[in-house]
């Protein structure tokens, strides 16, 4: 063909050849369940052998995916004729169920309690999990390790994941300082001069010890002086010239310890630097940070797989300061790594615990307080006063106060905006009174849905929604429990966008499985964030979640108010209950001197010790 010269014609072949893949492959996917964006990542991931691969094992897409789980890939399965009992499902349910239990914060599970699991998800026999039980535990996929004295099993991951956090903070612990050494008998007079406020005996202590520490942990509760502390030691640091970086998990606990620091804070994936093709972190050991001094903040919400991902980043050279409340909820992500490191007393930590006059004074702090004692609030109400409870009888009523508080008597009373200054926070997603229902009806009375609207995936969206991300996006920079707001909706483009922030992210249709209303949302997902005023929906019907430690979290999340609606009977039983669930992890252990430390081992000799045992596990 004239103007087409061989080369030009090879890549026009060659295009079209691939194109003819790329839409049997979507085809395939389509007409197994699997969406555009999705299927786009697997195509991406497989390449041409997409369809191949998935039919020889549609169980890798939950194993190799992100987005995937298993039960989509279940599904695929079963529409290739791939029987319930076959045992390359009930190995892939394995995994399956150590990862519902990783949903609850688990890192493994007593075997007692696993397989019980495993045969309840997939319908199958107890006899075929055991048998695919002992396969992925040759394979080395799952380990198995005693804890407490119970045999349990690992994903083989965060086995190992906590395994490197307790060698890297032992590791740190024992090293010298990068600043030298520093009196603090001048520095702590000087920095209280500097700063206009004299430090409380506890804090003076906190400050030496931090000072001469390579690791210290920093806890305590909301009015206690966390800020004032590490604001005076990284004043002192600074004057030392000591490079320092700070970070917290979420972009709103992020933005707040730059405003009390007066230093740049970043997201813990923005400090590691995310690549967005893979989702993996640039900054390891190989790519270090750039610091003598790593401040963590709302440490409590850090879990096992960004823990060990941070200290891999941090130089050997480098101190570590953890800052958090131990006593909030743990981190949604498995395992419960600041009560652990905690725990283990293998590090120094500084338990702040007096409240100052200033805080004493509100409400909301005194009540925080007793409530994470055991006691019930003080709910007394009072005219000028920060902390109220609304009773209501039975869950239709509490929905009703709910929506009354959020529309009007806050507003009126506070002069605070119902959308922007509100957030409701629920113990748990379902129920009358959980987040999902109540989005529904907050939705239908603060932004009621117009033509110029958008359904999907069991929401309907509008401009000026409230909405939150609900999973790491690294292509757009957006990450679970994300806040924005809808700004436009663009129908024949087929895009949202959405503000967090001031950045503008765009979203196509088939997206928006990554967003959800956020006019009430769960405690869990509010960690990390403070709210102008905070309305907390208490019930027996969430008697499953009425833990103390929930309670806490939630009524720490307020700034200027805290709102209690439901029944005193439901506060009571989450204040006299148990501070929390017992969740299964083997972080403490190790760090405390357990198993690993017996003859000094390394990393790879326990594993070999693991496999002698009994125990398999993969190479690291």
């Amino acid at each position: 063909m004239d103007g087409i010269g061989p080369k030009r014609a090879d890549r026009i072949v060659a295009g079209w050849a691939e194109q003819k893949v790329i839409r049997e492959i979507m085809l395939f996917l389509h007409s197994n369940g699997v969406g555009t964006s999705r299927a786009v990542r697997i195509y991406k991931t497989y390449g041409a052998d997409a369809v191949q691969l998935i039919s020889e094992n549609p169980y890798r897409l939950a194993r190799d995916i992100r987005g995937i789980g298993f039960r989509t890939a279940d599904q695929i399965a079963a529409k290739l004729g791939i029987e319930k009992t076959a045992p390359i499902r009930v190995r892939a349910g394995i995994s399956f169920a150590l990862a519902e239990a990783m949903d609850e914060g688990h890192c493994g599970l007593p075997v007692e309690e696993l397989e019980p699991l495993a045969e309840n998800l997939l319908e199958v026999p107890r006899a075929l999990v055991d048998l695919a039980l002992g396969l992925e535990l040759q394979d080395g996929t799952v380990i198995a390790d005693n804890l407490d004295g119970r045999r349990c099993v690992f994903l083989a991951g965060l086995y190992r994941a906590e395994r490197e956090i307790a060698e890297r903070l032992e590791a740190l612990a024992v090293g010298k300082t990068p600043w030298p050494m520093i009196d603090a008998a001048k520095a702590i007079p000087w920095v209280e001069k500097r700063t206009k406020l004299a430090l409380a005996e506890s804090q003076i202590e906190a400050v030496r010890t931090a000072l001469a520490s390579k690791v210290l942990v920093i806890t305590g509760g909301p009015g206690v002086g966390k800020t004032t502390l590490v604001n005076s030691i990284l004043k002192i640091l600074l004057a030392k010239t000591v490079t320092i970086a700070l970070c917290a998990p979420t972009g709103r606990a992020a933005k707040r310890l730059s405003e009390s620091t007066r230093i740049e804070a970043k997201t813990i994936h923005r400090l590691l630097e995310t690549d967005p093709r893979t989702g993996q972190f640039r900054r390891d050991e190989n790519n270090p940070l750039d610091c003598d001094l790593l401040v963590v903040d709302e440490t409590s919400m850090v879990d096992v797989p960004l823990m060990r991902a941070l200290l891999r980043a941090l130089p050997d050279r480098a101190a570590l300061l953890l800052v958090g409340d131990v006593d909030q909820l743990p981190s949604v992500g498995p395992g419960q790594v600041l009560a652990d490191i905690i725990a283990s007393g293998a590090v120094p930590v500084m338990r702040l615990t007096e409240v100052f006059r200033q805080a004493a004074e509100s409400r909301i702090i005194v009540n925080a307080h007793r409530i994470n004692q055991g006691l019930m609030p003080d709910l007394t109400p009072v005219e000028t006063g920060d902390f109220y409870f609304v009773d209501a009888a039975d869950p239709e009523e509490g929905v009703r106060k709910v929506l009354a508080v959020v529309r009007e008597r806050i507003p009126k009373r506070f002069g605070l905006d119902s959308i922007r200054d509100v957030q409701v926070l629920c113990p748990m997603n379902r129920g009358g009174l959980g987040a999902r229902s109540l989005n529904i009806e907050l939705q239908r009375a603060l932004n009621p849905p117009g033509e110029n609207r958008i359904d999907r995936f069991g929401w309907t969206f509008c401009p000026g929604d409230k909405v939150m991300q609900v999973e790491n996006d690294y292509d757009k920079d957006v990450y679970n429990g994300d806040l924005g707001v809808v700004w436009r909706i663009a129908t024949e483009e087929g895009e949202l966008v959405a503000d967090f922030d001031g950045r503008k992210i765009t979203y196509g249709f088939g997206e928006l499985d990554e967003l959800v209303l956020a006019y009430a949302t769960t405690i869990h997902k509010s960690q990390g964030s403070e709210y102008p005023a905070v309305v907390i929906p208490l019930t027996t019907q969430h008697y499953p979640m009425l833990q103390r430690n929930l309670v806490y979290t939630g009524v720490t999340r307020g700034k200027r108010l805290v709102v209690l609606v439901g029944k005193r009977k439901a506060l009571a039983i989450a204040v006299k209950g148990a501070r929390t669930r017992r969740r299964w992890s083997k972080l403490r252990e190790w760090l405390a001197g357990g198993d690993r430390r017996l003859g000094g081992r390394s990393l790879k000799d326990s594993d070999a010790q693991a496999s002698e045992n009994g125990h398999c596990a993969n190479p690291p």
